[in-house]
């Protein structure tokens, strides 16, 4: 079985059209899991409502004070069954064939590596991908770390195993309501776990304005614990990487320089004040 599962907050206005599209799957082997993030508007009202139909899977919604998307999985993760975990946004929805696929992906693996899950694509439509595919291939077998070397930019729809999540919680910081979801993902990349990364466009979705990815540096400065963990598990990560180096201080400089120091940051970060400046120089110039 697999868990679908959608964290939400004040998305009751949208959040039918995933509804109708689990509905549609062809296999309805999964549950799906909503945890609504203290949402204000008819998001409860709305599953009351379908809650009390007869649905073809299991539905379990619950609700928790505001505390961002990383806290929802976290909670989501502790009372899924399904054996994979496939986070799917309130605001977006699937292709019929998804968990189908997803079933099938996952029965490809074999024992030759440590697997974290399997994942399709994401597409703007059913024909239109986001960011790159990996090129002539089924698939790819690669961690997440690996991703830009094959080709394989942009969000996909990675569905973990749920039980290697659970050893890998996200980090959460009293006060803060955001951390990328990339230091989970990355974490389990550098301890050796890859995915099967599938070019199937299964999941379709559009960024609408108040949502995490349209929330620009904001959400950033309201979180910089969150972003100084992120930093230096870049750092960690991509020890070779100078770009990516570059670029994770300019962010977390990005996110505090408000209130700290250039002396401040690269101690925080365990960098050069020199290498600090330089990060601070080269982000400001692909701004410009």
């Amino acid at each position: 079985m697999i868990t679908v599962f959608t964290p939400t907050f004040n998305r009751g206005h949208l959040i039918d059209t995933l509804y109708q599209s689990l509905l549609k799957q062809t296999n309805k082997d999964f549950e799906w899991i909503v945890i609504d993030d203290g949402s204000t508007d008819r998001t409860e009202a709305y599953f009351t409502e379908i809650l009390a139909k007869h649905n073809p899977f299991e539905i379990i919604y619950r609700t928790q004070p505001n505390g961002g998307k990383h806290r929802a999985i976290n909670a989501g993760v502790q009372i899924a069954k399904g054996e994979l975990f496939f986070i799917v946004d309130s605001d977006d929805y699937l292709t019929e064939d998804a968990i189908e696929k997803l079933s099938e992906w996952r029965n490809s693996l074999d024992d030759s590596k440590k697997w974290a899950g399997v994942s399709g694509t994401r597409g703007y439509s059913s024909e239109q991908c986001i960011g790159g595919d990996g090129g002539n291939h089924a698939y790819i077998d690669a961690k997440n770390t690996q991703r830009e070397k094959f080709g394989l930019c942009g969000d996909k729809a990675e569905a973990y195993f749920t039980e290697l999540l659970r050893r890998y919680p996200f980090p959460e910081f009293k006060g803060e309501n955001f951390i990328t979801e990339e230091v989970v993902w990355n974490a389990i990349a550098f301890d050796g776990y890859y995915l099967r990364w599938f070019k199937d466009i299964i999941y379709i979705c559009e960024y609408l304005e108040g949502g995490l990815t349209q929330s620009g540096d904001t959400k950033f400065k309201n979180n910089p614990k969150g972003v100084l963990f992120w930093a230096k598990l870049q750092m960690l990560v991509f020890p070779h990487g100078l770009k990516r180096k570059l670029a994770s201080v300019y962010r977390y400089y990005k996110a505090v320089s408000e209130t700290k120091s250039i002396k401040e940051i690269a101690q925080d970060l365990g960098v050069s004040r020199l290498f600090c400046c330089l990060a601070v120089t080269a982000g400001k110039i692909r701004k410009a």
